[in-house]
């Protein structure tokens, strides 16, 4: 059965980059995925729906949502906030 989320995305060495993929069915799950690939800066290739490269439109919207959690994230950690206040202030997703 062919998983309903597929990222592609490589790590960088010295000298190698190293092609990888990670799958899914939950939804959630790729948006954390992709919230780490970027909180790493490891590079983002595609993200695929049921083997389909997924619209640009849904792309940039996991994307987006996925820096947001990332800045609630950091805003939180270094305003030593809760993410309720972090919502109510910032507006971003915790």
């Amino acid at each position: 059965m062919m998983p309903k989320y597929t990222i592609d995305y490589t790590t960088q060495f010295k000298k190698h980059a190293q092609p990888s993929h990670y799958s899914t069915d939950d939804p959630v799950a790729c948006e954390e995925f992709v919230e780490e690939l970027l909180a790493r800066g490891i590079a983002l290739h595609a993200i695929k729906h049921e083997g389909l490269d997924l619209p640009r439109k849904e792309f940039d919207r996991i994307v987006k949502t996925a820096a947001g959690m990332l800045a609630s994230k950091h805003i939180c950690a270094s305003l030593r906030i809760k993410a309720d206040e972090e919502k109510f202030r910032f507006g971003f997703a915790a």
